[in-house]
């Protein structure tokens, strides 16, 4: 418990403590007044305070209002009749009972989301010309440093690993506690838990450009992006709160208004304006505005202790609509680790070519091309390659030892008027050819992720009725994997423009209930990410324009955290509209039992505080998502 929860709750005991011991004490008259008005001050005076400065800035329509009017109300009754103030007392003390347990769910469940904020790092040991090290601020570390990771350490940014080998605990950010093993050349992210080996990783970013950083950043503004529940919730209690003022006005005073001038009854106002009193304890409409954000905040914290980052209720809210996934293929359905596997139609020798080949690709950070140098497996002399031009979606060209290398598919050959030959090996095929002259292909395959045939599974089970593939790739290689998967709907050799259209053109299709979701990993996919009705990033290899377009971002690039995303959505948004059905049906229920007579002060109390434990209770429920 927080300090302020651990002083409540301290109120609430002393309040009830001294509620119990005045029962049994006999005193009469303003005595009795004095000491019940006690244990009323000591719960209830930061409820009367909050009433007080709401009337005086003019927004007076809230619950502590609503309170405040009832028991004062109740102990001035009590006062000109029965002169027991103990339903006075028990209605504040009983709101504060439940306004200390929503306060403890919500502080509950922000800690499940700030638990993240364990893998800030404090320090970075930044490694000195003469050998030794100094512990820096992150904030202050440039980028190209190299920092010294020790066993038990946090990897405070994200880098290459320079020297050395160990296992990274990557639970915090993926969900997943099977450790990493890293080596030379690797990259790592920062956030993981150095477990064995000392490491020396040399900066590529800033710290506040970092894998940790972003993180952070997501869920400090998650809560900002409200969903549609929750924006109609607050509409909602803005005018709800104030009707329900006035109907009680209107039921403390014009029932004895026509009894008396029409009916000529008596007036009986002390009973209307019990009923009015009870009224307000029961219209109080805590349960509906506190459960609902909670709700989706809970959904939320559970789904980052499983490596699913959602950006704001509301892409929580679409999540759970789902019906159409569109995927892109590398690095999304396959792993993206390209290998070379073959080099045909070669007119000269393989290792000739795949030189040529790779210092032409040797400036591009794309895995084709890293998988070009790693099959050539020498050391890359930049000095031999000049005037490199990328022709977007198509390859490139640069002049190798003087002659023109142009590497890539089939249209960039056509642009240069040279005739490729066709391959009937299914992979990636990238043509070369120099100084104008075709001088053979090169094959490159990639491999399916052995989850995704179960994510596919899986997304159909939970009735994603239409899949779809999306791929700059070769149809031969987009049929290949399609087969291997089961998805029908494919579309091949797309520029990042193309992906655009086609997912503009199936959300025109779709029907206006329905949600489409854009999976992918790459830096072409950001524009597809923002224009899908909901984007879903792969966070631990994917590019940063990727995840900061995304809505949805998957730490551990596994296809299955897909279906569980949506589940965790749909039991979510489940509990939110059983929260709100459950409190607008019991709080209708009262009220009509309340206008009527056939309510007490004790009903008012349940039908306040009673459903809003109960929906606070059932709100918590959202972080319970380990076994969907």
């Amino acid at each position: 418990m927080t300090k302020k929860q651990k002083k409540n709750l301290i109120r609430i005991l002393i309040s009830a403590a001294l509620l119990i011991v005045l029962h049994f004490i006999p005193a009469e008259g303003i005595v009795r007044f004095l000491l019940y008005m006690v244990p009323y001050f000591i719960v209830g005076y930061d409820v009367l305070r909050k009433a007080f400065k709401g009337i005086k800035n003019r927004q007076p329509f809230d619950e502590c209002l609503l309170m405040a009017i009832a028991t004062i109300g109740a102990i001035a009754l009590a006062l000109m009749d029965t002169g027991d103030y103990t339903e006075a007392v028990a209605v504040m003390l009983f709101y504060q009972v439940g306004e200390w347990f929503q306060s403890y769910a919500v502080g509950r469940s922000r800690r499940s989301i700030t638990s993240l904020m364990d893998i800030r790092p404090d320090y970075a040991n930044l490694l000195k010309e003469d050998g030794s090290f100094e512990k820096t601020d992150p904030d202050e570390v440039p980028v190209g440093s190299v920092l010294v990771v020790q066993p038990g350490e946090k990897v405070p940014i994200d880098g290459v690993v320079l020297e050395g080998n160990s296992s990274l605990n990557t639970s915090a950010l993926t969900g997943e506690s099977l450790p990493r093993d890293v080596c030379p050349g690797e990259e790592i992210i920062s956030g993981c838990i150095n477990l064995t080996g000392v490491l020396k990783v040399q900066t590529t970013k800033e710290f506040g450009e970092s894998t940790v950083s972003q993180i952070l950043d997501m869920v400090e503004n998650a809560s900002s992006k409200k969903s549609r529940s929750e924006n109609f919730i607050s509409r909602f209690a803005r005018v709800y709160t104030p009707a329900v003022v006035f109907a009680a006005l209107a039921l403390a005073f014009l029932p004895p208004l026509v009894r008396g001038l029409f009916l000529g009854l008596p007036l009986d106002i002390g009973t209307w304006l019990y009923r009015a009193l009870t009224f307000l304890v029961i219209s109080c409409p805590c349960a509906l505005v506190i459960s609902i954000p909670l709700s989706f905040f809970a959904g939320i914290g559970g789904a980052s202790r499983e490596g699913v980052l959602v950006k704001g209720s509301n892409y929580l809210e679409a999540l759970a609509k789902t019906r159409i996934v569109v995927f892109d293929k590398t690095g999304t359905l396959t792993k993206g680790a390209f290998s070379v596997i073959g080099v045909h139609h070669n007119e000269m020798l393989e290792h000739k070519i795949l030189e040529y080949a790779t210092l032409a690709e040797s400036a591009s950070a794309h895995p084709i091309s890293r998988s070009i140098r790693e099959a050539y497996g020498k050391e890359i002399d930049r000095k031999r390659v000049s005037d490199i031009q990328e022709v977007s979606g198509h390859g490139v060209s640069a002049l190798v030892d003087g002659h023109r290398v142009v590497i890539g598919n089939d249209k960039l050959m056509q642009q240069e008027n040279v005739a490729p030959i066709p391959c009937h090996e299914a992979g990636t095929i990238l043509h070369v050819a120099i100084d104008g002259s075709y001088a053979g292909h090169i094959v490159i395959a990639d491999t399916v992720k052995e989850t995704s045939a179960k994510a596919i599974e899986e997304l159909r089970s939970l009735g994603a009725g239409r899949l779809v593939m999306l791929t700059g790739d070769s149809r031969k290689v987009a049929e290949k994997v399609s087969e291997t998967l089961g998805i029908t709907e494919v579309y091949a050799e797309l520029l990042p423009a193309g992906k655009v259209e086609k997912v503009e053109a199936l959300l025109k299709e779709k029907k206006d209930n329905e949600v489409l979701a854009f999976v992918g990993d790459g830096m072409n996919d950001a524009p597809v990410l923002g224009r899908a009705d909901v984007g879903i990033a792969m966070g631990a290899m994917g590019q940063d324009a990727a995840i900061e377009a995304a809505d949805v971002v998957l730490m551990d690039d596994d296809p299955v955290k897909i279906g569980k995303a949506i589940k965790i959505a749909r039991k979510c948004v489940r509990i939110v509209y059983e929260n709100i059905w459950f409190a607008i049906g019991v709080k209708v229920i009262c009220l009509i039992l309340g206008a009527l007579g056939l309510a007490n002060m004790w009903l008012a109390i349940f039908a306040d505080v009673g459903v809003m434990v109960l929906a606070v209770l059932n709100a918590i429920r959202a972080m319970a998502v380990r076994k969907l």
